[in-house]
């Protein structure tokens, strides 16, 4: 029997390892502002070459644009702005849902039905509670006890008769909602005039107290019944970009207002490692900002319809094209959007969802399928609420809109995306009017 021997041999292998270094970088470039923020705060409280200045506190006049048509400017004129074109039926869908989770009694439902219907699609109320009173046959007191049920639902916010009390209500669920929040509050008109010293007076209080409540505000969601758009995304947090018309076009800059600035400063407290870690962190941040920035310019210019238009302006886009167009691998493409948020008067979108593939081809124009979802919700929310739309049917008139044909089945996963119900559910009979004695129509 042969003993066994030992060899030895020398074998050659590849294995890809990623420094502390690299796995930071990554780390840093997929992270939105208020991850980084938070993990600058903790690397600074680590090494004392580290400073974070914190971000400069926004003036009155420096609101996002998904404010513009909330806040008039100048003059502070408040109102509800016109935003037809783009009622979401999946909003009425979401409501219809939590009211029967209510279970409600059969006059109760009848309030709560008729306030649903009366929704704007910023999720504010649209007309005046003595017509609800008058069109359930009901009285105030009780179309009152209603919609103080309805105004607990999420997204806090909707229901509100106003601005004030669309915030009114963000802020008690908060915590935020004190006698200077009050008051503040009580004055929307001159905080959107931004006359900081006479906003002052009038709440008697500081203006350290007024910025320091209008920053609270300004994170707030001035229409939370956008939430329920195809693209828009209703965030309680700060964007990391802004988009804004100018007069030559559309701009967008990073928003500065949410990030604390890095600084490295040599301390005697500190070591050369620990500095040299500094400066990298440092060129980390930098190059997170600039390919943030240049990733939102190359989107920007390719989906100015969807910032004009909404949902059905996107136009078909992959993180391939955007790969190939800025010399990115596709992977950087990936984690630079993966968290990160854009603000425009049309709402704050996240970049992610501002991707999708076309629709069409072989003779038949191009379309997202974004934008399709964005025209099946538009159909359904014109549709007569007495005879619904079939999947078929939707089909049918999306091909003669478009110019492109998707399947009844594709029509049905669309629609189920959007939470749109389906045909037999969104039935509703008309509200007929209230006749009088002499037979005439009331209200």
């Amino acid at each position: 029997m042969r003993s066994p021997q030992q060899r030895l041999g020398l074998t050659q292998t590849q294995r890809l390892e990623l420094n502390t270094s690299l796995q930071a970088s990554i780390a840093i470039l997929r992270t939105d502002a208020a991850g980084l923020t938070r993990y600058l705060e903790e690397q600074a409280a680590e090494n004392p070459h580290l400073r974070l200045e914190p971000p400069p506190a926004p003036g009155l006049h420096d609101w996002l644009p998904r404010w513009a048509g909330v806040l008039g400017s100048g003059g502070g004129g408040l109102g509800l702005a016109a935003e037809t074109a783009d009622t979401s039926p999946s909003l009425m869908a979401h409501v219809m849902g939590a009211i029967e989770a209510l279970q409600f009694g059969p006059r109760e439902q009848r309030i709560a039905v008729a306030l649903a219907e009366v929704l704007e699609p910023s999720g504010w109320l649209g007309a005046e509670l003595s017509l609800v009173v008058a069109e359930t046959r009901t009285t105030l007191t009780e179309v009152e006890a209603v919609l103080h049920r309805l105004q607990q639902l999420e997204p806090t916010g909707i229901f509100a008769r106003n601005l004030a009390e669309c915030l009114r209500l963000q802020a008690i669920e908060a915590g935020a909602l004190d006698k200077e929040m009050a008051a503040v509050l009580a004055h929307l008109d001159l905080l959107a005039s931004g006359d900081l010293a006479r906003l002052a007076k009038a709440c008697h209080i500081s203006e350290a107290a007024v910025l320091q409540r209008f920053r609270v505000i300004r994170a707030m969601n001035p229409k939370p019944g956008k939430e329920f758009a195809s693209i828009s995304a209703a965030q309680s947090r700060e964007p990391d970009l802004v988009v804004k018309a100018t007069a030559t076009g559309w701009s967008i800059a990073l928003n500065r207002s949410a990030l604390p600035t890095l600084r490295v400063e040599k301390s005697e407290a500190g070591t050369a490692e620990g500095l040299s870690q500094a400066k990298a962190l440092e060129r980390m941040v930098e190059a997170r900002n600039a390919t943030l920035l240049l990733v939102g310019r190359e989107i920007l210019a390719r989906q100015q319809e969807a910032i004009r238009l909404g949902p059905v302006g996107l136009a078909p886009m992959t993180m391939a094209d955007l790969a190939e167009a800025l010399g990115f691998h596709e992977s950087t493409i990936s984690r630079v959007v993966s968290g990160a948020s854009l603000d425009s008067p049309r709402g704050t979108w996240w970049l992610r969802q501002m991707f999708s593939a076309a629709l069409g081809g072989n003779g038949q124009p191009l379309i997202s399928g974004a934008a399709m979802r964005g025209r099946l919700a538009r159909l359904v929310a014109a549709e007569n609420p007495a005879r619904p739309l079939s999947d078929e049917a939707l089909a049918m008139a999306l091909a003669i809109d478009t110019g492109v044909t998707i399947a009844r089945r594709t029509v049905a996963k669309y629609r189920e995306a959007e939470g749109i119900p389906v045909a037999a559910r969104r039935k509703r009979k008309p509200v007929l009017p209230r006749m009088g004695r002499k037979g005439r129509a009331e209200g």
